[in-house]
């Protein structure tokens, strides 16, 4: 059975004054109906314009794209302005990182919500408003039909969210792509928006690409991981692989960096260095001039993605050998668990 999303070799580039910028870089993945997918990452590495890539919403005279985009065997990128109107929304909907921004702050949020409704369904004004009330109580909007009349500025951060949710949910999407849904969100606010997502996803079924720089919120929410790093993929596998037999050196960073309540410490772990620009990033391995394990191989050659012995889907691109990877992951984790252990 074909899955749902089938990303291939995934290339998007910016066009710039200074040069092009290759934000993905031979990216590819699956998405399957009703799995949910986290892609991490640092700031800037590509996970957010990958899916605006999908969804076709990068500017078409500042960039260019090539691979495959197949949703359903239909290849997006080469699909008509009409076609991708039409999926937008009611086949693959998003919610954008800051909700501040992504609403009208002219129209109330009734009528964006019902306006989300009109443009894909064949309904009147009247059900279409009664969809956006719906929709709004599903998300847990106190008094939603007093509030349904209300601007977005009359809306808390946490609220102006769940209004993102609900709008891009009002169609019943086969995908949704949450684009760091929690950024900026007080911790209470975030673990309440990533409960509602949990529960809307058991609800309508509907497949999730979680993007996000926490792995606290992919080890609540997903079931696979993509770990991206300088516009390309460095490790991928099942929630429980990559938090248990993590392969790549930069994953081991990223679990390394992690805060934790139960560890009392004057300075968080850091991985060193910045990450590489765009522009111009370095040959070989892009990881290797942070990389405390890095050899010459990986000054001079990209390492192949290779699966990992044992653990079927389990992937990652490093030319450490596997004995090493297995006993630096094992010392990584034995690290957390007694500093979790200790008083």
């Amino acid at each position: 059975m074909a899955p749902l999303l089938d990303v291939r070799d995934l290339r998007t580039q910016f066009h710039t004054d200074d040069g092009v910028v290759h934000a993905v870089d031979g990216v590819s993945f699956t998405v399957e109906p009703g799995q949910v997918l986290g892609i991490v990452g640092e700031s800037g590495c590509g996970k957010s314009v990958t899916c605006l890539t999908v969804m076709r919403l990068n500017d078409p005279k500042l960039s260019s794209s090539s691979g495959e985009v197949l949703y359903k065997g239909e290849n997006l990128l080469t699909a008509g302005s009409r076609r991708m109107r039409e999926i937008r929304g009611a086949e693959i909907a998003m919610i954008f990182q800051d909700p501040m921004t992504s609403l009208n702050p002219v129209h109330t949020i009734g009528r964006q919500l019902s306006e989300a409704v009109l443009l894909h369904k064949d309904v009147s004004r009247k059900d279409a408003r009664a969809r956006a009330l719906e929709m709004l109580e599903a998300v847990g909007i106190p008094r939603a039909d007093r509030r349904i009349d209300d601007y977005p500025h009359q809306f808390s951060g946490g609220m102006r969210q769940r209004v993102m949710i609900a709008m891009a949910l009002i169609n019943n999407p086969d995908i949704v792509i949450a684009d760091e849904p929690t950024t900026a969100l007080d911790v209470t606010t975030q673990a309440q928006i990533i409960q509602l997502l949990k529960d809307l996803q058991r609800e309508f079924g509907s497949a999730i690409i979680m993007i996000t720089h926490d792995l606290g919120v992919v080890a609540e929410t997903a079931d696979d991981v993509i770990v991206m790093y300088s516009a390309r993929i460095v490790e991928r596998g099942s929630v429980a692989s990559i938090f248990k037999q993590p392969r790549h050196p930069y994953t081991w960073g990223l679990m390394g960096s992690l805060p934790r309540l139960d560890v009392n410490v004057d300075r968080l772990v850091q991985i060193p260095g910045q990450p590489p620009s765009l522009l111009r990033p370095p040959a070989g391995c892009r990881f290797h001039p942070r990389c405390p394990y890095a050899m010459a191989t990986c000054h001079e050659k990209v390492p192949a993605s290779e699966p990992v012995p044992g653990d079927p889907g389990h992937e990652d691109a490093c030319f450490l050998d596997g004995t090493v990877k297995q006993r630096e992951a094992s010392q990584l984790l034995g690290a957390i668990y007694e500093a979790g252990a200790s008083p």
